[in-house]
């Protein structure tokens, strides 16, 4: 029995959009950041040393379930030898090409018209992402002209909490007014992504199975999502016009 779910949140990272490899899209992000920051290093050396500062940037994040805003993961974790005043400005422009640099972000085949199409039917959708950037999802959004299908769009990077803190997943519910109890979670973390749903009080956890994801944080015994779904086009199955 489904219950009067109202609202419908979604995750984006391997949920809404994967990410693929690309070689040349890779190399030159890492040449970018070497350009734009005018590290007198490498491009691979330069990517190594950030790489373990940001290591012990997310094991902090995912122990306090705080994250970084933009200007504060380069100025003040990921280049704090370089002067603040130069790398500040450039935080936004240097967190897309650090992302870009481990591959290219495209939505999965289906999402337009999943979205669309539960928009349709009549929930009310937004998005709940964890994520160190604060424009990139923004963007895509607009690019792909779904802005307008999304109430609202909650991003770590922007509130400075991290799922599974339940207070990401309430703040995105007040923001749209609708009681918790009404809405649902779309990830794809058989743990991260279910705790924090069950914590807020959400009707449903939905997993889409992702085996990049299940390999890192297979489900544990205690945690159990709701619905298991292979393709996010499984949602127009669960859930009816309203």
């Amino acid at each position: 029995m489904i219950p009067d779910i109202e609202a419908i949140f979604l995750d984006v990272g391997n949920t809404l959009r994967i990410v693929i490899e690309d070689k040349d899209f890779m190399v030159d992000a890492k040449k970018q950041l070497v350009e734009l920051t005018g590290a007198q290093m490498d491009p691979d050396s330069f990517y190594a040393l950030l790489e373990e500062r940001y290591k012990v940037l997310r094991k902090r994040a995912k122990e306090t379930l705080i994250e970084a805003s933009e200007r504060e993961m380069w100025t003040k974790w990921m280049l704090p030898d370089f002067p603040e005043e130069k790398i500040g400005p450039f935080s936004g422009k240097l967190t897309r090409l650090w992302r870009d640099s481990d591959g290219r972000r495209v939505p999965r085949a289906d999402v337009s018209m999943v979205v669309k199409e539960l928009h349709r039917r009549g929930y009310v959708m937004g998005i709940i992402a964890n994520t160190i950037t604060e424009t990139e999802i923004p963007d895509w959004l607009v690019s792909d002209g779904l802005t307008d299908y999304f109430k609202t769009v909650v991003l770590s990077s922007k509130v400075g909490i991290r799922k599974p803190n339940p207070e990401i997943y309430l703040e995105a519910a007040r923001r749209i007014g609708v009681e918790p109890g009404k809405c649902v979670y779309v990830g794809d973390n058989p743990v991260r992504d279910v705790e924090g749903v069950l914590d807020a009080g959400f009707a449903m956890s939905i997993i889409l199975i992702e085996p990049a994801t299940l390999k890192k944080e297979p489900p544990k015994g205690d945690i159990k999502a709701d619905r298991f779904i292979k393709t996010l086009s499984e949602l127009l199955d669960i859930f009816p016009p309203r």
